[in-house]
Parts: C-alpha cells; structure tokens; sequence
C-alpha cells in the first residue's frame, strides 16, 4: 500500500471491500492483488468527490 494513504483511510476502504478483518488479521500482504486495485479504486473515487464537493 502506497504511504501517501493514512492507515485509517485504508482501513476504511478495506472495510468497505470486506476484507479489514484479513488484514488486521493477517496483514496487507493477504490481500488480493484484484482487492487491492479496488481498494486504489475506492481511494480515487473518494478523492474525485472531494474534489468536485470544493
């Protein structure tokens, strides 16, 4: 996971892929890389709402 997102952020998204509880479990590294390019995905969205919302 890149270091630009804060971890609550990331958790956050992971929670709504469905995936916070194999993290905190496991960690980053049991995640899919296809769950992993939602979660990017996720982000983007988020930061493109923010965007339009100013």
């Amino acid at each position: 996971m890149t270091k630009l997102m804060g971890e609550e952020l990331k958790l956050d998204l992971a929670e709504e892929l469905g995936v916070r509880k194999t993290v905190l479990r496991e960690g980053w590294g049991a995640v899919s890389a296809r769950d992993c390019g939602r979660l990017v995905q996720l982000a983007v969205q988020r930061a493109q709402a923010l965007l339009r919302s100013r």
